[in-house]
């Protein structure tokens, strides 16, 4: 076997301590402890190959996550496409198809309720709308003006189309049924890039190479920072105050990425390939878009690349031991290496009492909860755990009690003051707090009340400012972070809401990337992580973490599940359970390690 040294060139270097240098991947063998380091110190942004469109072509249209991505019309090069396609997170699969063949459509939207309207069909400019439901496109209302090249952003019920010839400067927005006449563009042009939502639009570059960047307001447009580079027949993704650019014609073809903070764009990390006349699933945050078709300058393309931004370049799920009762809507507390989990529903919602305990590899039966429940809350640890609220039968009533873990039996709590569901929880066993949720009662009442735990009594705390039932959260009684979760019914009932509490109010804190309910949390208010969850239409495996101000993303769990339960730290957690598209409630366990940035010890297994 070669050595270290044959390999890289130089021996280990042996430092009592830590290394004077701060250089990533710098590895040392620290004499004091007897073990050996390394330094991590970068975090990955750039792009990485996805999986290939089934049919490669160019000037199609996207919307969409890059875990949820739609690809729709286009050309091969030698004929119109009305072909859809999905993307899961690693592959595209055949979606339903356009009504009719078309090229250089505005879209916008999402996988299950996607928007395409404009567009050429070879004989000529169209006006007609279509709507994506996840499985077929229907008409919709028709726009003002036919025209081709058009810019767009937006929601399947909010949508927005900008520029493009016959009418370079004008602007429509639809609402859902039908198209009424918005501002005017200040720069009249084509083939743009567009990002953000109805109220909050950017259109950026353009034809004749343009640099230009504008914010649409929801009635009228103003100027903002100018690209970096003038180009032409981009992509782009994002928010307004946080997009993404990518690819395009300078001329020549580009591979160029800019990003944009709301006020100027700067460059980051090329695509691996220079292309233009592409799509991008535009309603993906900026830290983690999805580029996919186009052409290369001669050739068209069914490549797909991912763009991630933020995340440690040594961080994974891995697969751990399964739960021995196959559940979604349990709840979790602990840590990786000393688990706990309790209660839930099976396939058929039938609660669930028992309690397993997780050893960093298998997990053991522990004592059963005094009544079965599922949608409950924890937190603690795996020898002093706390369970609260719930639903249990018969009627699936919202419960008030509080049931206290030693490691072995569980004994009853002071009960909660509102007896409820699908909430969350954080802290400890003497110092728990409860929020959010669902009460019960026949008229569908989500909570905002906070209530903290003492050990003995709940009191009442600060409420939390967004109304939520099945939210994620994490941390202490006195620096809290809740997420997600679903709000009352509206237009986008799942949540991208963060809120912190600082042991008596709860302040905003910085937006998910992507909205859902039944997802999990671990870690802390400054140090958090999200994953899993689900909207109509998703199983997540979206993993995110927080840095005390905003969210970015982390590698993708294996599995797409909602209501799974959390546990342990940003750089050490636990997913467990849930319940997945296809097999229902599963036993499935999954183990994230992120290292860095920071100094890490180098472990054998």
């Amino acid at each position: 076997m070669a050595t270290y040294k044959e390999i890289v060139g130089t021996a280990v270097t042996n430092i009592a301590g830590d290394s004077p240098t701060t250089v990533d991947g710098d590895i040392w063998y620290n004499s004091s402890a007897t073990n050996f380091k390394f330094n991590v110190t970068t975090s990955f942004t750039g792009w990485t190959t996805g999986g290939n469109l089934s049919t490669a072509r160019r000037q199609l249209s996207g919307a969409g996550t890059q875990t949820a991505g739609l690809a729709f019309g286009g050309d091969t090069g030698s004929a119109f496409s009305a072909l859809t396609e999905e993307y899961n997170g690693s592959s595209w699969t055949a979606g339903g198809a356009l009504p009719v063949a078309k090229d250089i459509a505005g879209g916008c939207g999402t996988q299950s309720a996607g928007l395409s309207f404009a567009g050429s069909t070879g004989g000529g400019n169209v006006a007609t709308t279509e709507e994506y439901d996840g499985s077929s496109w229907t008409g919709g209302g028709t726009m003002t003006t036919a025209r081709v090249a058009i810019g767009s952003c937006g929601t399947q019920t909010a949508g927005l189309g900008f520029g493009g010839p016959p009418s370079p400067s004008a602007t429509e927005e639809y609402d859902g049924s039908s198209w009424t006449n918005g501002g005017s563009l200040t720069d009249g042009r084509n083939q743009t890039g567009g990002a953000g939502l109805q109220t909050a639009g950017l259109c950026f570059g353009g034809s004749g190479s343009s640099n230009k960047t504008e914010e649409y307001d929801g009635s009228s447009w103003t100027n903002g920072g100018n690209l970096g580079t003038a180009r032409s027949q981009l992509a782009g993704a994002g928010i307004q105050t946080a997009a993404l650019a990518f690819g395009g014609s300078v001329p020549p073809v580009s591979a160029l990425t800019e990003q944009y903070d709301g006020t100027s764009w700067t460059s980051t990390t090329s695509m691996n390939t220079a292309i233009y006349r592409l799509a991008g699933a535009k309603n993906s945050p900026s830290t983690t878009s999805l580029a996919f078709g186009g052409e290369t300058g001669g050739s068209v393309t069914a490549a797909t690349e991912e763009f991630t931004s933020g995340v440690s370049p040594f961080a994974a799920w891995a697969t751990g031991g399964d739960l021995t009762t196959a559940r979604y809507a349990l709840a979790g507390a602990g840590t990786q290496t000393a688990g706990l989990v309790f209660g839930g529903a099976d396939d058929d919602g039938n609660e669930q009492n028992s309690t397993e305990e997780y050893n960093g590899s298998s997990w053991t039966n522990g004592g059963n909860l005094p009544a079965a429940t599922f949608n409950n809350a924890g937190a603690g640890t795996q020898t002093a755990g706390l369970a609260f609220g719930g639903q249990v039968p018969p009627g699936n009533t919202g419960s008030n009690a509080t049931k206290e873990y030693n490691g072995s039996s569980w004994t009853s709590g002071g009960n909660l003051t509102t007896a409820r569901s699908r909430l969350a929880g954080a802290g400890t066993q003497t110092a728990g707090l409860g929020f959010g949720g669902y009460s019960g009662d026949p008229g569908y009442t989500l909570l905002n009340a906070t209530e903290e735990y003492n050990g003995s009594s709940w009191t009442n705390g600060g409420n939390m400012g967004t109304t939520r039932q099945k939210l994620a959260g994490c941390g202490t009684q006195t620096a809290a972070l809740a997420f997600g979760g679903q709000i009352p019914p509206g237009s986008n009932p799942r949540s991208t809401a963060t809120e912190e509490y600082n042991g008596t109010a709860w302040t905003n804190g910085g937006a998910l990337s992507t909205g859902r309910q039944g997802l999990a949390g671990a870690g802390t208010q400054t140090a958090g992580l999200g994953f899993g969850g689900y909207a109509p239409g998703n199983f997540y495996v979206i993993t995110e973490q927080y840095d005390g101000s905003s969210w970015t993303n982390a590698p993708s769990l294996s599995t797409g599940r909602w209501g799974l339960a959390g546990a342990g730290t940003q750089t050490a957690a636990l997913g467990s359970g849930g319940y997945a598209p296809g097999s229902k409630a599963v036993t499935s366990t999954e183990e994230y390690n992120a290292f860095g940035p920071g100094t890490e010890t180098i472990t054998t297994s």
